[in-house]
């Protein structure tokens, strides 16, 4: 088995690399934890270490694959890098993470950093709260 994203990216195309790519490519959820890594490739029978799972979770960081979020009280998920900007809602109680898009947030920033002379060249907004489910 190869993948030429990881071997254009100079990762070699290893068993724990493949899957945990495939299951990044194939949840719902895009934003997953190192812990639900663990947790989904072991409910398909797939034995991977946790220390493995962080060890290629962070090498997709540094290839470009992956994209580490870290948010408030030290809760880290990893989504697939499509190049698609969105932003982020995050509950407090559960954790659940949603990705959202707004084009007059989009421009409010922009005009924002314009007016304060600033040229902006990324930024991240995470809003926190309570989902339907927890409230």
């Amino acid at each position: 088995m190869k993948d030429d994203r990881l071997i254009k990216r100079g990762l070699k195309s290893t068993v724990p690399r493949l899957k945990i790519l495939q299951l990044l490519e194939s949840m719902p959820s895009r934003h997953l934890s190192a812990e639900e890594v663990c947790s989904e490739l072991s409910k398909k029978g797939d034995d991977v270490a946790l220390a493995t799972i962080y060890r290629v979770l962070n090498q997709f960081v540094e290839a470009g694959l992956v994209i580490r979020h870290n948010f408030e009280g030290d809760f880290c998920v990893y989504e697939l890098d499509t190049g698609e900007h969105h932003d982020h809602l995050v509950c407090n109680k559960c954790a659940r993470v949603v990705e959202f898009f707004d084009d007059t947030i989009e421009n409010q920033q922009i005009r924002i950093a314009e007016e304060n002379g600033f040229e902006l060249t990324d930024h991240r907004l995470v809003i926190y709260g309570l989902c339907e489910s927890c409230r």
